[in-house]
């Protein structure tokens, strides 16, 4: 596989000739993977419910389908429309690959029968330089404990738009922090292992005009490391995403939105980070003839959602639930 970090040329490892992809939804995430799919050489449709000028955009599934004849399927929609478009994608004979939009579903559920050649989820924090070195570095060494700390205030989020209006502001729409932020318990997976028993405390706490939990805090113990601390906002005025990881030998500490990494208190600043890089990277992984290297796995994006759901369950319950 190329190295996911160089910039060098946008185009690398794609198959030849250029494949046809499908974006659905086109709020700004699926704008973004549109573009970006663009970019990239690829004949690119989407299917929208919202009017539009733009040939490239068509008003159903079926219809783009029959039209375009992609090979590559992203779901771009709101987190609680991800189930009823896979469903829709599977009953129309789809058999190409497929990229789901983070989280999987709004709630742990049965996948619908389906003959995709793949399926994978978009957690593209995967594709970060400095995470990646940070898997490297847990996998030398037993791993003792991990903290992770990640807030944005919500308003400031989406600045061109009423955060009131997006999905993120509402429980029903799939919205909350628990699976706004879920890039943390993925890529905490693939960092110290596979969750095994979570406690938590959460909600709606703020005087956001949301309905959507705001604040979430989780406890939890994962195969590779006993004692792991995770707090996600929607309150942090100032934006952080901060990594802490104490090994038998080290201590790591990143910073995401600095794109520094410590290692015992010794410095590394990584070259400032194109905003697209992680997104780009992702699909030229998924594109590539021989398969996903790195991307959420189905099975992976699935351990996710129990964890949110057992987090929730937690949360409600006061207790500790294990797998």
């Amino acid at each position: 596989m190329p190295n996911p970090n160089d910039q060098s040329d946008p185009n690398r490892g794609l198959p030849s000739p250029p494949q046809a992809g499908l974006v659905i939804g086109q709020g700004s995430i699926g704008q973004r993977h549109s573009r970006i799919l663009a970019e990239l050489g690829l004949a690119t449709w989407a299917v929208s419910r919202r009017p539009s000028t733009n040939p490239q955009v068509l008003p159903s599934l079926s219809t783009a389908l029959e039209q375009a004849r992609p090979s590559y399927v992203v779901i771009a929609s709101a987190t609680a429309e991800h189930r009823g478009d896979l469903a829709a994608l599977a009953h129309l004979g789809f058999a190409g690959r497929v990229l789901v939009e983070k989280p999987l579903f709004s709630a742990p559920a049965p996948l619908p029968d389906h003959h995709f050649a793949a399926l994978h989820v978009a957690y593209n924090l995967r594709y970060h330089p400095l995470v990646q070195r940070l898997r490297e570095l847990c996998l030398e060494d037993r791993v003792c404990s991990a903290q992770v700390y990640v807030g944005q205030y919500l308003p400031s989020w989406r600045p061109h738009s009423d955060y009131r209006a997006s999905y993120s502001a509402h429980a029903a729409q799939g919205g909350g922090v628990l699976r706004d932020l879920s890039h943390e318990l993925d890529y905490l997976m693939w960092l110290v292992g596979d969750w095994r028993a979570v406690t938590a405390a959460g909600g709606q706490v703020s005087d956001l005009d949301i309905d959507s939990d705001d604040v979430f805090t989780l406890l939890m113990r994962t195969e590779r490391c006993p004692l792991v601390s995770v707090q996600m906002n929607y309150l942090d005025r100032v934006g952080r995403r901060e990594i802490t990881i104490n090994t038998a030998s080290r201590t790591l500490r990143a910073d995401l939105v600095a794109n520094t990494l410590w290692v015992d208190g010794t410095e590394t600043r990584f070259p400032p980070l194109d905003r697209d890089l992680t997104y780009r990277n992702m699909h030229i992984d998924l594109l590539q003839a021989g398969g996903a290297a790195l991307a959420c796995s189905l099975g992976e994006g699935q351990s996710v959602m129990d964890l949110i759901a057992a987090a929730e369950a937690a949360s409600f319950g006061k207790v500790w639930v294990e797998r």
